[in-house]
């Protein structure tokens, strides 16, 4: 869904009651990690620059053409599970990091604790 220039885009990061700071994407590439990459903050530490010939950066999914390229991301993350529900609940906007599937928070704060009971 898009809100005022932004997507607001759900993720289930975890299973257990873990914090979002220690949240891995299931995988580093697809939909979700292009999604976080070219519309998520921009990120907090460059790049180191050693004078090499860059790679080509792999095409994004087909269906983020779809978004204009100047939109953000917020991202809804929550920790849930079939028998205990939801556990955690936060929003903010994160950066995935290159060399793996960690984000990088740099805002997030909780929604209101109302948690529904499943998932």
């Amino acid at each position: 869904m898009i809100v005022s220039d932004h997507v607001i885009y759900p993720i289930r990061y975890a299973k257990t009651d873990a914090p979002v700071t220690a949240a891995p994407l299931r995988r580093a590439s697809g939909l979700r990690a292009d999604l976080i990459r070219r519309h998520g903050p921009e990120p907090m530490q460059g790049e180191l620059d050693l004078g090499l010939d860059e790679l080509e950066e792999q095409d994004a999914h087909r269906d983020l053409g779809q978004l204009p390229p100047e939109v953000g991301l917020v991202l809804v993350a929550y920790a849930c599970s079939m028998d205990r529900g939801v556990m955690r609940l936060e929003w903010g906007a994160a950066e995935l990091r290159r060399e793996d599937r960690y984000l990088i928070w740099h805002h997030h704060e909780p929604l209101a604790s109302a948690y529904g009971s499943g998932c």
